[in-house]
């Protein structure tokens, strides 16, 4: 009964992008839209080319490791205290669950004649040593979740397969140039939490990849990476050590719908920045140490989402937010959130917010200093 209900979990998640994980089932974080283009990177069986209902429910006649759960191709071996991958994992299984365990290394056979897994899940082990070889049968594996481990740095070798890569929380200082070579389909990679500097890039680090999906959170940036594939649809920077945007940041990310600055200590954005963003639709600056609304938000015509609280912002100007004059902006907002500033909101003028849907999408509140 429990892989039936997983299952049925997962089937129900196949569409989403992801934005946060906060727990591993959490597959559909996004709170926007979902990414138009790739939309089956984040759902844990493909949107397309699902095989029959028949095909999918076949058992594995009888395989399945002492203590698992076993059914619908789904092997679920979580919460088990392994220090080993398991044997005897059947030969057409999809998803393989090993979170939570006491996994120490990954070698070379232990995927041996897993040529049909889709998703490999070893969230929160141990692991710190990956053989070169360890993903070679791994023909046809999409998500490889190795998140909360003890990883000095990126595997080598990835399956060519791979379209979602979760490797945050781990020990990695290093993103060498070649270690995502040959990895065309990856459309999404969440490597936050890992003790990265900017140097910790090496040039090129990232060439040959189109991403929609980055998020290099909680790491120990001091300004927007210069080498980030231009195909991103979404980049999250968020709890870094940014101090300001400069004029060059962004002017190779024209495809941004979302950027997420905030929890940064960005004090300036230089004018003329946002103008390399043209498609944005949510920016997040909340928690930095801005003084005033940042220039070119205006000019933003899709722009619908602005995060600006928690901020040193003293005043809101009339011209703002909203573009002077009418026909220019192509979408209004339907947020802006301006509390924890020190702004006199009765100060305000209404027109500042003239292209706001309504009333209800300003958020003042209360400063406390």
């Amino acid at each position: 009964m429990l892989c039936v209900l997983l299952l049925a979990v997962l089937l129900g998640l196949a569409g989403a992008l992801p934005f946060e994980q906060t727990a591993f089932w959490d597959f559909s974080m996004d709170e926007g839209p979902a990414l138009q283009n790739d939309e089956e990177a984040s759902g844990i069986f493909p949107t397309s080319g699902v095989p029959d209902f028949e095909d999918v429910v076949t058992t594995y006649g009888g395989l399945c490791p002492f203590g698992c759960h076993c059914h619908l191709r789904v092997v679920q071996c979580s919460d088990l205290g392994l220090r080993t991958v398991p044997k005897e994992i059947g030969p057409d299984t999809k998803l393989l669950d090993l979170q939570n365990n006491q996994i120490t290394e990954l070698r070379r056979d232990d995927f041996k004649g897993l040529h049909h897994l889709y998703a490999l899940v070893l969230v929160n082990n141990k692991i710190s040593r990956v053989h070169e070889k360890a993903f070679s049968p791994l023909h046809r594996l999409q998500k490889l979740y190795i998140s909360k481990n003890l990883l000095a740095e990126i595997p080598a070798n990835l399956p060519p397969s791979l379209v979602e890569l979760r490797i945050h929380d781990n020990k990695i200082r290093k993103v060498p140039k070649d270690v995502f070579k040959g990895l065309a389909n990856m459309n999404c990679i969440e490597m936050g939490g890992n003790p990265l500097e900017n140097s910790g890039f090496e040039p090129g680090a990232f060439d040959g990849l189109k991403l929609n999906y980055l998020r290099i959170s909680e790491a120990k940036l001091t300004g927007v990476p210069k080498d980030l594939p231009e195909t991103l649809n979404e980049l999250h920077l968020d709890h870094n050590k940014i101090q300001a945007i400069e004029l060059e940041d962004l002017i190779r990310y024209g495809r941004l719908s979302r950027l997420g600055l905030g929890h940064n200590a960005i004090r300036m954005i230089e004018n003329g920045s946002l103008a390399f963003v043209p498609a944005l639709r949510e920016l997040h600056l909340d928690h930095n140490r801005l003084s005033r609304v940042p220039s070119g938000l205006p000019g933003l015509r899709f722009l619908q989402v602005v995060y600006l609280h928690a901020n040193d912002i003293t005043q809101v100007g009339v011209n703002d937010f909203c573009p002077v004059g009418f026909g220019v902006k192509r979408a209004y907002y339907n947020g802006i959130s301006l509390f924890g500033n020190p702004v006199p909101y009765w100060e305000v003028q209404p027109a500042a917010f003239r292209c706001v849907t309504d009333r209800l999408a300003i958020q003042f509140g209360n400063y406390k200093k």
